[in-house]
């Protein structure tokens, strides 16, 4: 009886592992912001050209399309990686730690494009033994949810028509290996929001209350909070937070102008309405106590992570084959958020966390100096989204 690509899997992982590792430490050293991944596009599709596979159209800049077909007739099935690090300085001990001065691979993006590429090999080994076919997309500007938007706007979709789409990622907050998903709302819709506060300003020596955006600004962040306060859906909180405050230009005046940036993360349309309309009672509210003028504006957003409840039965029990069943759980919802939800509304699809904690504890938070996850990663990644891929594929 011939063996099949989950008999085999092992064996084939054992074969990809150490290039698939290099291939993540040289990314995480060379991290590249949203729509800046030039020297990553050029290692992707290199990589892709080296397996065999045909490069697709790509319509944007950076990033990559790929595409395998199986020598039997089946579903198309596309898996997404996205490639984009962060504005943040790594502070870190790894070897292959950043290098280049205030971006880091700083939620595992390096992982994912490292796994993906490990995927790419894995399945041009077994080609011939394969039915469907596979599309790989590699994604510019996850982190400033516009990268997935734009590659549909260019019509990637169009170009590369699919019936499934899936895609994982690396978390920090549980071990190799453990793999969790659910049907139905994984991760939150995500509101890029701007406040600009304007007020008269004047001397530091004669500041007041009156006027004074500083204290306006430093009144409006530790209260975003508020703005969310009793939301939550199925037990995970909504979250609104700042990132960045701006005001002034010298210790002794008062500027005129005060900036906060944040994001508002809800999971229904209701609670968005019900979030927006306490942001601007709040806003109301600061306005009148220090005599400010609040506006509001809105950035980048992209949808809640909706997985199909029948595909996500079917990762379920792809990679309980691939890590165990005992590692592998449903999971409340969570609420960051990944604009591979653009994709998910468009094509029935599922998304998954996937563990790769240091085994010392040291991994950190995402989005920290100190995030860090456990080679092992990529295998756990690579391995699941095969399988998962293989069993999609099917006829």
């Amino acid at each position: 009886m011939a063996r099949s690509f989950i008999d085999d899997l092992p064996l084939l992982l054992d074969l990809i592992n150490d290039p698939m590792v290099d291939i993540r430490h040289d990314l995480h050293a060379h991290p590249e912001l949203a729509f800046e991944e030039r020297r990553t596009t050029q290692v992707v599709r290199d990589r892709l050209i080296a397996l065999g596979w045909e490069l697709g159209a790509c319509p944007t800049e950076t990033g990559a399309v790929a595409v395998l077909r199986g020598a039997k007739p089946g579903k198309r099935v596309m898996i997404r990686a996205d490639i984009d690090g962060l504005p943040v300085m790594e502070e870190s001990p790894l070897s292959f730690a950043s290098l280049n001065d205030g971006v880091m691979h700083a939620c595992g993006h390096d992982v994912h494009t490292a796994a993906l590429l490990g995927v790419a090999d894995l399945l041009a080994r077994r080609r011939e033994d394969l039915a469907g076919e596979y599309t790989l997309l590699f994604q510019p500007a996850e982190e400033g949810l516009g990268g997935a938007r734009a590659m549909i706007a260019g019509g990637v979709l169009h170009d590369h028509p699919v019936d499934v789409v899936i895609g994982a990622h690396v978390t920090s907050l549980a071990p190799v290996g453990f793999v969790a998903t659910r049907p139905g709302i994984l991760m939150s819709e995500a509101r890029a929001l701007t406040v600009q506060i304007r007020g008269k300003g004047g001397h530091g020596a004669m500041a007041t209350v009156e006027g004074n955006v500083v204290l306006a600004v430093s009144h409006l962040a530790p209260r975003l909070g508020e703005v969310v306060a009793g939301l939550n859906y199925e037990g995970t909180d909504c979250a609104c937070s700042a990132g960045v405050i701006h005001a002034g230009t010298a210790n002794n005046v008062v500027p005129r102008h005060a900036r906060l940036r944040g994001t508002l993360r809800t999971f229904t349309p209701e609670q968005q309405r019900e979030a927006l309309r306490r942001l601007e009672a709040l806003l109301d509210e600061v306005a009148s106590t220090f005599a400010v003028e609040c506006s509001l504006e809105f950035g980048e957003n992209t949808p809640a992570v909706h997985n199909n409840p029948e595909i996500a039965k079917r990762i379920f029990a792809s990679a309980a084959q691939v890590v165990g069943p005992a590692n592998v759980m449903e999971f409340p919802p969570a609420s960051p958020s990944d604009d591979i939800s653009e994709f998910l509304n468009r094509i029935p699809g599922c998304y998954m966390f996937i563990g790769g904690a240091m085994p010392d504890g040291s991994s950190g938070m995402h989005h920290s100096p100190d995030f860090s996850v456990d080679d092992a990663a990529c295998r756990a990644v690579a391995g699941v989204l095969a399988a998962s891929a293989v069993d999609l594929a099917q006829p």
